[in-house]
């Protein structure tokens, strides 16, 4: 495993961007940080995360993705692999929010950002960021947030786990490379949070309305099914889901 380890970053996302466009770095590299001050989450969202007690990295994908029209296809290689991956640490109920935020016991406990690089050549580089919450046991005004450590009362040794994800993520990759499989769309929709369960939503009018999620497309719109019956697909800025 090809890791960079950072006492202090802004964004290992960005690090890693960097890094990429000045030199050659090896598929699957880690960049990982003890205090990431400037993490980035989904739409702008900043990922706030207390030093030194949690998993703050990002990886190099590359080599996988072939066409515009299939990037969705890694957020739910990379959302299955981290999941996979806490369960072998006996992190129960896990679940995915879309479009790629991990649940246990309905708090959340990790974020996902993935930014795609298109090169003239045709060839898509994804750097994966990835946020985990481990030991930490306080988030203020977070009362959405949890921790592996909340949630099983005991102390967890980061680097099992970023092994464990780099492994699950390395694995998965090569399934798709390799022709074992050609997607993870039933798994996600396995683990998908809230799925055929009556939701309230807020649009982007701010309106609530009550929905049915029934899945999520090809390109990473969520299906909802409306009180009229009828299936209407969200985009992540269009919706939120309130539970």
């Amino acid at each position: 495993m090809n890791i960079i380890k950072l006492s202090a970053i802004e964004s290992t996302n960005s690090f890693l961007k960097d890094l990429i466009i000045n030199q050659y770095v090896e598929n699957f590299t880690i960049v990982c940080a003890e205090n990431q001050t400037k993490g980035k989450g989904q739409v702008g969202a900043v990922w706030d995360s207390e030093a030194g007690k949690n998993l703050t990295f990002s990886v190099l994908i590359k080599n996988m993705i072939i066409e515009s029209s299939s990037v969705f296809i890694l957020n739910t290689l990379v959302s299955i692999s981290i999941i996979k991956a806490l369960e072998k640490f006996k992190i129960n109920n896990l679940a995915i929010k879309w479009p790629n935020d991990i649940l246990s016991e309905q708090k959340k406990i990790a974020g996902i950002l993935i930014e795609n690089i298109f090169k003239g050549n045709s060839e898509i580089v994804s750097i994966v960021g990835i946020g985990l919450n481990v030991n930490q046991l306080q988030f203020d005004n977070l009362p959405q947030a949890s921790s592996l450590a909340i949630l099983n009362n005991k102390e967890f040794e980061l680097d099992l786990i970023l092994t464990e994800i780099h492994h699950q993520l390395k694995f998965h990759c090569m399934q798709i490379v390799n022709n074992v499989r050609k997607d993870f769309w039933e798994e996600y929709h396995d683990y998908l949070f809230r799925k055929n369960i009556p939701t309230v939503f807020l649009d982007i009018d701010n309106q609530y309305f009550m929905g049915i999620i029934k899945g999520v497309s090809k390109i990473g719109k969520l299906q909802i099914l409306l009180e009229d019956d009828s299936v209407k697909e969200f985009d992540l800025k269009e919706i939120k889901m309130l539970y």
